[in-house]
């Protein structure tokens, strides 16, 4: 009998959340699950991206001044800030299973049962009255996929601008007035929606949704049913650690920084006798997973434009067309390595 398993937080701790997440992650590609919904909530926290420089996106002596905490997830995009009016969910799913329409539709159902309509935008926000109140990020790996976003209730979300440095690109690009005001809480929109009625209307739509095909055999618990599992302790340590969360800066030979239709980009040369010995790359471009193979195909190279152009193309299906978002992002990031003529 297929079996689901919902989950709610009972601490605000972003490292404990975001390992817990990673765990689940690793139940269900053991197949002890078939479907799992996470419900949780981070206090005073912002989250970067997996590929972004904490340094460059973060106040971060601020932010812990003010007793905040800093926290990476495992997936691409932005950094945002998280308290306790905000709701984020993780939806994983078995990979065949896995399909973002559906996860979206199935988070409009919840946000539809609290009365309020919104529609999905683009391929990562979710809005109402023509405002973002849902941003959501994805993971896929050969066994099982991972969807997990925000839904602001009545969050504080101008702190943002207290403790994110907003790339200067970033403005001229998008203008600071709409970044900020293009966002709203739901409470805005319908006053007596709370957290705790998101959450029932949450785990209403995902049964509906991935157990309705079925007899569903449904666990609810809280996180505290799992403490203790040396895993979940590894992992927890993992997202704490200043490794995962800040990693290393470095100073360069080279460097290069553009904004592209997909997401800003930096990447990071050292050199030595002609050949890259090492290269690092920050972006908040949703597709982390690329960009996180960037590294290891520039790493060795010779420190030649043609020579690095060329190693970024992994695809061959990228060689005559550009077919997918992945080979747009090869051919734009082979294409400003061209124009500096090393």
């Amino acid at each position: 009998m297929p079996n689901a398993l919902i989950v709610y937080a009972t601490e605000y701790d972003p490292w404990f959340n975001l390992a817990f997440e990673a765990y689940l992650m690793e139940q269900l590609e053991a197949g002890r699950y078939d479907a799992v919904l996470y419900l949780w909530q981070n206090d005073n926290t912002v989250v970067i991206g997996r590929n972004q420089n904490a340094w460059v996106e973060c106040n971060t002596g601020l932010l812990e001044a003010e007793g905040g905490r800093l926290a990476r997830r495992s997936t691409g995009g932005g950094a945002v800030f998280h308290d306790l009016g905000n709701l984020n969910f993780s939806i994983l799913l078995p990979r065949a299973r896995f399909d973002i329409s559906r996860n979206f539709n199935m988070i409009l159902d919840a946000v539809a049962d609290q009365g309020i309509w919104a529609e999905r935008s683009g391929r990562n926000d979710i809005l109402a009255d023509g405002l973002k109140f849902s941003g959501n990020a994805f993971s896929l790996n050969k066994r099982a996929g991972l969807h997990h976003g925000t839904l602001l209730v009545h969050s504080a979300y101008e702190r943002v601008a207290r403790y994110l440095t907003v790339p200067s690109d970033k403005l001229k690009a998008k203008g600071v007035a709409s970044v900020r005001s293009r966002i709203t809480n739901l409470v805005s929109i319908r006053p007596e929606i709370t957290v705790d009625g998101l959450n029932a209307s949450m785990e209403k739509a995902f049964l509906s949704h991935f157990g309705a095909d079925g007899d569903w055999q449904v666990r609810r618990d809280t996180d505290l049913a799992f403490r203790g599992d040396s895993r979940l302790e590894a992992l927890h340590a993992h997202y704490a650690s200043w490794t995962w969360r800040y990693g290393e800066s470095l100073a360069f030979d080279a460097q290069i920084s553009q904004r592209f239709a997909w997401g800003a980009l930096t990447l990071g040369f050292q050199i030595s006798k002609g050949q890259v010995t090492r290269a690092s790359v920050y972006s908040d471009a949703l597709d982390s997973d690329y960009i996180g193979q960037i590294p290891d195909l520039l790493t060795g190279c010779r420190f030649h434009s043609a020579d690095l152009a060329r190693a970024l193309k992994t695809d061959d299906s990228c060689a005559d067309d550009l077919v997918t978002p992945r080979c747009q992002m090869a051919a734009d990031i082979a294409a400003l390595i061209l124009e500096q003529n090393w």
